[in-house]
């Protein structure tokens, strides 16, 4: 009889211990997630060509020259005649990256071309633009590589004097 009790007592431990291992504690909750993250190759940007107004001959009436940012074609209204042999031309960036990302462009513009030979000889950029409808992002393609042109707007003051005028300017791309 005592064999027979203490089976069954050993047999009611562990029916009523086992449920406690099966189930969490009251007020304890646990889940799973996964560790993730994303490595995108070095994002580069390189100038190709310089964003050229070409030569043109200034004259008593003030002019405008204006370089389009797709093609590259320049526009001429005002006093100022352009020299054929020389039209200038659009800027040109050549990029590359992780395909498929796309990236945020940002065009910091000077305000003015300063003359080389003299430094109080100065032309207004009135404004620069990116090709593309002046999109300011880009997607990477397949072959890792995208493009990126710059066009602008320039005034030519009447009775401009004569000399090469330059400026810099930054164009940035970053990873979205």
């Amino acid at each position: 009889m005592r064999l027979i009790l203490s089976l069954s007592a050993l047999a009611a431990t562990l029916v009523t211990a086992t449920p406690a291992f099966a189930t969490a504690a009251p007020g304890q909750g646990k889940a799973t997630a996964e560790v993730l993250g994303v490595v995108l190759q070095p994002l580069t940007l390189t100038k190709v060509s310089n964003l050229d107004f070409g030569t043109v001959i200034g004259s008593t009436t003030a002019g405008v020259v204006t370089i389009d940012p797709d093609s590259g074609a320049r526009s001429i209204t005002g006093g100022v005649i352009g020299v054929a042999t020389y039209p200038g031309g659009r800027g040109e960036f050549q990029g590359a990256g992780t395909p498929n990302q796309t990236v945020q462009l940002t065009l910091s513009k000077p305000l003015l071309l300063t003359s080389t030979t003299n430094a109080g000889d100065t032309l207004v950029v009135t404004s620069m633009t990116l090709d593309n409808g002046n999109s300011l992002s880009r997607t990477i393609d397949v072959s890792s590589a995208f493009t990126v042109g710059v066009g602008g707007v320039f005034a030519i003051a009447a009775s401009q004097p004569n000399g090469l005028y330059s400026a810099t300017f930054d164009l940035t791309a970053d990873y979205l």
